[in-house]
């Protein structure tokens, strides 16, 4: 492959630092260069065999391979074998963990663990999934077409448990007749024999019918307008709960034009709706297969229901009639063991409200156990991915933030009473249940923000004990018999191996890969990032990674980089997902720029007011982060305050528009990479939980999109965007350069790259695109 060489560095760099940036440039265009890390890790059935994917051939894409407690060299499986393999990956597993059972091939498998003996359940040419146990272990329940079949294993015998049929139920046939007809009826019986007899002999027959033994008749459960979303069986089989959804509305999705094709003609791309779509609506059911009956379940009670949003108070002209119940999403139920009770998550639409309440499934109706509310959004880990369950029939646990910080909690539903498990300024970011329900295994940042550690802690609650060591992150795959762990585990500047360790404190971790560095990565000095924190204005605490020169090379500039968005962190102690920034970095400081790297306001890892200080104002908190920053590192670490740059992709592109049209005096220039110009036309599950929607929040929209500040461009502005890109759509771009040459702005540029989308995956775009960033900062912060 041809090396494209960043501009500058051969006139810039001594011969050492050249050789070194040679390296830095060829790792940078591909990631080949680095190395190849384990991913996707789990565990087999037999309880002693770990899978994972891995490419050490570097080829075209990952292989699976194994490991085994006896023989830890990594094996690459058998083509023939993977995909069994994987299908097993999602099995579900009896109360005893004796048996399994899972789909592969459309096809429903049952698996005996011990013995591994496997019976075939299902042959058809229809697709069979969601195979799981239910009656009490004595059944395997399944999904064909929509429908719930279980297969009694005792038996053999296959049941169809529901019967949903799309549209509205018929209108009952009945023959109704005035005086006039009725006696024309009477008048034929009267005069002709042949109808006397037919009569006679229709009577005699529905006689008959009716005195036969009547077959079971399956309810009809008629969906409607509306479509099937979820269906879930109680332990014992006589509850089924389901939810279905009727469509928001007509809604335009975007189209998105595709010029380099191979036809040679211009294809189309349809993407996501606009924030402010009309969203669907959603109701959940219970049928009752004992007494035949099927109920809604009751969501007008809902404590809270009718709850307006504080921001409405900046409209006071608006919403001043009475508040219809918000629409609810339900999740659920959980059931307990034996099936005595059932905890249903609730989400509201507006994403104010989570609520955890005990189902009464024969009855339809509802009992708080728990209330979050959040005038921003309910969110954070283990909430927004519902982590709940049992600890016995009559205790539930949970995650929520209500102090702030997201902990593990559980709750008696008989008394109603809770207790926090954990607690502190560090978030549980990964919860799990011993099989014997002793102990929680849990994943927390509480050693500092940038790590990841396990635990295991008793269900009581107490000290919990510490099993992994490492500085850095650890993503954590117990085994079954949660004798052992598996793990990647990474530095800031060490990719992600494997490691294999007991499931003790203080145990040795055994490291399993040795592949994520190649030679040519390992001969350049990478820098371990140094996380350091500084001040906000608002005397918040800000964390950063900083990279700072060697003092002879030092050249008195800057930059800052602007992390993307979606719940996440960079300022931490392992390898970045940005690691061809954290490389550009290196590049950076060995020219004797200073970079640093914030977790501003919205970043991942800090809690609940942290994750929301961007409400309603995406470009306040977030941005002032930055600025604070770049006078951070002019007060403190010499450089000139005049000569700081600022770039991101995505949400960080977004920030650098927002710095440079509303801030121009703090940086002298920037590169927005595939960025947000206007929150209006992006997404409605992102957008309008932090924003509300547009034609109820708009003063949100307003102050928050830089399109409305293009006016205040004074520095030099890159902007590169994907052509294809369908997660920030490329009309993004092209509205605000339209507003640029409006405005008669000079000092920006706008690079496009017509086969690229959010995510880069070409080399050369890469290259481009950095080139241009490198090129922007050399020649603006060092007048090159």
């Amino acid at each position: 492959m041809k090396r494209i060489l960043l501009p500058a560095l051969a006139l810039l760099l001594s011969a050492a630092s050249y050789a070194q940036s040679l390296t830095i440039e060829k790792i940078m265009r591909d990631p080949k260069w680095i190395g190849t890390s384990p991913d996707n890790l789990f565990w087999g059935a037999d309880g002693k065999t770990v899978y994972f994917s891995w490419n050490p051939e570097k080829a075209a894409a990952d292989s699976l391979y194994s490991i085994s407690l006896t023989q830890q060299s990594p094996r690459k499986t058998l083509p023939a074998e993977r995909q069994h393999i994987q299908a097993m990956t999602n099995a579900s597993y009896n109360n005893a963990r004796t048996q399994m059972v899972y789909n592969w091939q459309g096809d429903i498998f049952l698996r005996d663990i011990t013995s591994g003996k496997e019976t075939r359940i299902t042959r058809t040419s229809e697709l069979e999934t969601g195979a799981e146990f239910g009656f009490n272990d004595s059944r395997i329940l399944f999904r064909r077409n929509r429908n719930i079949f279980s297969w009694e294993i005792q038996t053999g015998l296959i049941e169809q448990l529901t019967d949903f049929v799309n549209g509205a139920k018929p209108a009952e046939r009945s023959e109704t007749l005035n005086a006039q007809d009725k006696y024309l009826k009477a008048q034929q019986q009267e005069l002709f024999q042949v109808l006397k007899e037919k009569k006679a002999k229709s009577d005699a027959a529905t006689s008959f019918n009716k005195s036969l033994p009547k077959n079971e008749q399956l309810r009809s459960l008629y969906l409607d307008d509306r479509s099937l979303s979820d269906v879930n069986v109680s332990p014992d089989g006589r509850f089924i709960v389901y939810r279905v959804f009727r469509e928001g509305g007509p809604g335009k999705g975007a189209m998105i034009p595709n010029f380099v094709t191979e036809s040679g003609f211009t294809g189309e791309l349809r993407t996501n709706a606009k924030v402010g779509t009309p969203q669907p609506s959603f109701e959940s059911f219970v049928f009752d297969r004992l007494k035949d009956t099927v109920l809604p379940i009751k969501t007008s009670q809902i404590p809270g229901i009718n709850d307006k949003p504080d921001y409405l108070k900046d409209y006071p002209g608006k919403d001043t009639a009475k508040r219809a119940p918000r629409g609810v999403i339900i999740s659920g139920p959980n059931w307990s063991d034996k099936g005595t009770y059932g905890i249903v998550n609730i989400r509201s639409q507006d994403n104010k409200d989570r609520w955890i309440m005990l189902l009464d499934a024969a009855t339809g109706t509802l009992k708080l156990l728990d209330r979050q509310r959040d005038e921003a959004w309910v969110g954070g880990p283990g909430i927004s991915g519902y982590s709940l369950g049992w600890i016995n029939e009559n205790t539930c646990w949970f995650q929520s933030e209500a102090t702030g910080y997201s902990h593990l909690y559980t709750c008696n539903v008989v008394s109603g009473q809770k207790k926090a498990l954990t607690q502190g300024r560090y978030e549980v970011q990964d919860t799990e249940l011993s099989k014997d329900k002793q102990y929680f295994y849990i994943t927390t940042n509480e050693v500092h923000p940038g790590e990841k550690q396990f635990y295991r802690l008793p269900v009581t609650g107490g000290k919990a004990e510490r099993i992994t060591s490492m500085t850095g992150a650890h993503t954590v795959s117990l085994s079954p018999d949660e004798k052992w762990i598996a793990y990647r585990y990474s530095t800031s500047n060490k990719p992600w191996e494997m490691y294999l360790q007991e499931n003790k404190a203080g145990a040795k971790p055994m490291q399993i890969t040795n592949l994520a560095m190649t030679d040519e990565f390992k001969s350049y000095p990478w820098r371990e990032a140094n996380v350091v924190t500084f001040k906000a204005r608002d005397n918040q605490t800000v964390y950063a990674r900083l990279y700072t020169p060697d003092a002879a090379k030092r050249n008195g500039a800057a930059v800052v980089f602007v992390h993307g968005a979606g719940y996440l962190q960079n300022a931490h102690k392992w390898w970045s997902q940005y690691y061809r920034e954290y490389m550009f970095h290196n590049l950076l400081t060995d020219l004797g720029y200073t970079v640093l790297d914030i977790d501003y306001r919205g970043s991942a890892g800090y809690g609940r007011d942290w994750r929301t200080g961007i409400y309603r104002h995406m470009g306040g908190k977030d941005l002032t982060d930055q600025v604070d920053g770049a006078r951070f590192l002019a007060q403190q670490h010499g450089v000139d305050a005049k000569r700081i740059g600022i770039y991101g992709g995505s949400y960080g592109g977004f920030i650098t528009l927002m710095a440079l049209f509303t801030t121009p005096d703090d940086f002298a220039a920037g590169a927005a990479l595939r960025s947000v110009t206007d929150w209006a036309h992006y997404n409605h599950g992102y957008t309008s939980n932090i924003l509300n929607e547009p034609y109820t929040d708009s003063i949100s929209f307003h102050r928050s999109s830089p399109i409305y500040f293009a006016e205040g461009l004074k520095g030099h502005l890159l902007m590169c965007h994907g052509m294809v890109d369908t997660n920030v759509h490329f009309q993004d771009i092209v509205r605000l350069s339209q507003r640029l040459i409006e405005l008669g702005k000079n000092d920006w540029e706008l690079a496009v790259y017509p086969v690229e989308d959010h995510g880069f995956t070409e080399p050369a775009s890469w290259t481009d695109e950095y080139k241009r960033i490198l090129r922007l900062f050399d020649g603006v912060l060092l007048k090159k």
